[in-house]
């Protein structure tokens, strides 16, 4: 039997208490502890720089340093996932060790309990679950602000890690191969896993996605409030729209995969992405929906090639699921704070900050991605085009 018929035919860990549409929530749940962690006071980012009376790049911190802690914890976790499973790992880290492992583990979690077309789909079943967040998350910021304060939202999300803790509970062990090794040892997987040059290329080229997506997230507030001085309400909407097709990428990838080839969509992606920052920088200062319609096709085509590339990564590591999860996660953040750093210091004109960003990413993407074929740095993964989900 082919190895690729051997990992479709892969039996699945059913869940006991969760089932499998508890599993897949949940997963969905620790994935989004990061849009949740930080989009939910994003409309109250201007009000933080009136209340404490500082410069708009300090508050920025507030999401910066998050994003480069919570990265640097990902591949503290990740590993001992990989020892001593999932959820040991995830269980103690909701406990007191820090929010950190949740994402470690999450990606982990998809390739231990599903394989072929199957594991593609949840990944994006998940990815596309994961992006709601980052429009509910300012729409329900937006509408408490006005009956509670900027702290009152950091409460809310202590009751998602509750959640969370339940979940956490509920889950039954899906790891069935440990790796043996000590603790020392288990750390060094990482490098084994980034010595694999399909795994690194891939990484580098779908980690850069981020840098546009975050750069948006960073700054939207300040676009939509102060630069077209719109209210927080208002805001919320627009992001929203925005927000709408991060959601369908994903799925629009699910239905697009049934007859394309992976990599043609992967490619036509990051060229669309390219082309909407060009659309951004031409015509994106003259309103709002001017702005939103221009990023809107990036929006959804960073989405979309999100499942794509997570599961082309994972087919490169045959073990040491645990280490790769934690380095596609945190590799993600990493190039996302860059680009929340980026637009912060790009200067006063927000708008063609992002739209040159969205163009260079794309760019970049598309160079990255056809080098990486040429070459053929990265193994071979057969596409399910005809088959269902």
């Amino acid at each position: 039997m082919k190895p690729e018929l051997q990992e479709e035919n892969k039996p699945q860990i059913c869940q006991k208490y969760l089932g499998e549409k508890g599993t897949i929530g949940l997963i969905v749940l620790l994935s989004a502890f990061v849009p949740l962690s930080t989009d939910l006071y994003l409309p109250a980012l201007p009000g933080m720089v009136d209340y404490f009376g500082v410069p708009v790049m300090l508050v920025n911190l507030t999401l910066i340093l998050f994003f480069i802690v919570f990265s640097a914890g990902m591949l503290f976790w990740g590993p001992l996932s990989d020892k001593y499973g999932r959820r040991p790992i995830l269980f103690r880290a909701i406990q007191a060790a820090g929010g950190s492992a949740a994402s470690a583990v999450a990606t982990a979690m998809v390739k231990d309990l599903y394989a072929g077309r199957k594991q593609e789909s949840v990944l994006a079943i998940v990815q596309s679950m994961v992006v709601i967040s980052p429009a509910v998350a300012p729409v329900l910021g937006a509408f408490m602000l006005p009956y509670t304060s900027w702290q009152g939202l950091f409460w809310m999300l202590g009751l998602i890690g509750i959640v969370s803790l339940t979940g956490g509970v509920l889950l039954e062990e899906p790891l069935t191969s440990r790796y043996t090794g000590t603790i020392v040892r288990s750390f060094g997987r990482l490098g084994t896993v980034l010595k694999n040059p399909g795994f690194t290329s891939l990484l580098i080229v779908f980690s850069l996605v981020s840098t546009a997506s975050l750069a948006f997230i960073t700054d939207s507030s300040y676009i939509f409030v102060n630069q077209f001085g719109l209210s927080e309400q208002w805001y919320s909407f627009y992001f929203a729209v925005i927000a709408v097709g991060m959601i369908s990428g994903p799925f629009l990838y699910l239905r697009l995969s049934r007859y394309i080839r992976r990599n043609t969509i992967i490619v036509s992606c990051f060229a669309i992405m390219a082309v909407s920052g060009v659309m951004i920088c031409l015509f994106g200062d003259l309103g709002p929906v001017a702005f939103t319609l221009a990023l809107f096709p990036a929006s959804m085509i960073g989405s979309c090639v999100r499942p794509s590339g997570t599961f082309l990564m994972l087919q490169q590591q045959k073990e040491d699921t645990g280490s790769a999860s934690s380095l596609i996660n945190c590799s993600g953040l990493l190039f996302g704070s860059a680009g929340m750093v980026l637009v912060s210091v790009g200067g006063d004109d927000l708008i063609l900050s992002i739209g040159i960003i969205n163009f260079a990413v794309g760019l970049m993407c598309l160079s990255g991605f056809m080098l990486i074929r040429k070459l053929h740095l990265a193994k071979e993964v057969p596409d399910f085009v005809g088959k269902t989900d």
